[in-house]
């Protein structure tokens, strides 16, 4: 199945570097970590199955749309705690369980700046680290070899625009918008059919297949409660980005 014919997956990396328009320096709004951290040290110690790795000695877990880190550090350290937590937990249940080692895959594009990445990770870091790049709206991982798959604030970013939203005859086509603040009704409706096919590459192509059965995956990414409308208050805000897009690529044509 491909995720939109006669399409290849496009690559659009955050700046890279520790520049004033790095990354680096403007990725306050991601830290939503912060909000969620509570929700996922709960279904890890409620869901997360320590028999299915413990023979192995090692946990297994990667972020998708890792960037150039630095708060994807802060987000890895809030689950590695919650992980060995539930572990000792358990070896106060079983007898003679060795202690086993963390294993962690940064993901992004291929075009990603690893290079930030990997010089920011922190010295004290009780993780081995592997950079895997690539989209993750395919496969990037062995059969059943990740305990937990964590991404945030990652997965609207898609491989490719869904050829309705370029076609002006389409009723999908959101007259060049980059959100659907302010769209129509009809392309309310059709929109969500246009995006199947790219979620069931990234859920059952992919991260069925990568992630150990009945093991965990959280993902973080805004929503709205009512399916017509976008999250509140990301409304001025890509309203606003967008016109501006708008008007730039007007000018220069």
């Amino acid at each position: 199945m491909e995720v939109e014919k006669n399409m290849s997956p496009q690559s659009f990396p955050m700046n890279g570097g520790d520049g004033r328009y790095s990354y680096v320096k403007n990725f306050t709004f991601q830290r939503g970590v912060n909000t969620t951290k509570d929700s996922i040290n709960k279904v890890i110690a409620e869901s997360l199955e320590i028999e299915s790795f413990s023979a192995s000695n090692s946990f297994t877990m990667a972020e998708l749309g890792c960037s150039t880190g630095p708060n994807t550090f802060e987000a890895l350290q809030n689950i590695l705690e919650a992980v060995q937590l539930k572990f000792q937990q358990f070896q106060s249940l079983v007898v003679s369980v060795p202690e086993f080692e963390f294993k962690v895959y940064f993901n992004d594009h291929v075009d990603n700046d690893f290079n930030t990445l990997f010089k920011s990770i922190p010295l004290d870091k009780s993780y081995l680290v592997a950079g895997v790049p690539g989209s993750f709206f395919g496969r990037l991982f062995p059969k059943a070899s990740l305990q937990f798959m964590y991404s945030s604030y990652s997965l609207h970013w898609l491989s490719t625009v869904p050829t309705q939203l370029l076609d002006k005859s389409s009723s999908a086509w959101n007259k060049g918008r980059i959100s659907y603040v302010n769209a129509q009704k009809k392309f309310l409706r059709r929109i969500p059919l246009s995006l199947q096919k790219i979620w069931v590459h990234f859920s059952m192509l992919a991260r069925a297949v990568e992630v150990v059965p009945g093991e965990l995956m959280a993902l973080i990414l805004l929503a709205s409660r009512d399916e017509n409308l976008p999250p509140k208050h990301t409304n001025i805000i890509e309203d606003l980005l967008g016109s501006c897009l708008m008007v730039s690529w007007i000018w220069l044509r």
